[in-house]
């Protein structure tokens, strides 16, 4: 299988996507508020200057933020699901450039997908 090449949006994407889950998957309610507050200011800098819609694959963007979540010294921290995270991105890129895009009601439902599979 050819290696997705990762583009600065990707990347950008990623980071962003990766702060949701992680808010979503650590109990301590502090950390989770941290994730949320970096999650916002990644999503503020892509509302910025948003990516080409066509330059990234949220799916791929999705996976790759999973992957950044599930670190190790993360993993001990996760106690609040077991990680089966849905394959496909639950939002769209419209979506999370939405100036309403609601980081709270985002992460509850990464929370929700979560635990339900």
């Amino acid at each position: 299988m050819e290696r997705m090449h990762m583009n600065a949006s990707v990347e950008r994407v990623r980071d962003a996507l990766a702060e949701l889950i992680k808010a979503a998957l650590i109990s301590d309610d502090g950390k989770s508020l941290a994730c949320r507050e970096v999650g916002r200011e990644k999503l503020a800098g892509l509302r910025a200057d948003p990516p080409e819609a066509g330059s990234l694959r949220m799916d791929g963007a999705w996976m790759l933020a999973i992957q950044q979540a599930e670190t190790p010294d993360l993993a001990a921290e996760e106690g609040q699901v077991n990680l089966t995270l849905p394959r496909a991105c639950p939002f769209s890129l419209d979506e999370i450039l939405a100036p309403g895009f609601d980081v709270d009601h985002a992460v509850e439902h990464i929370r929700k997908s979560a635990s339900t599979g």
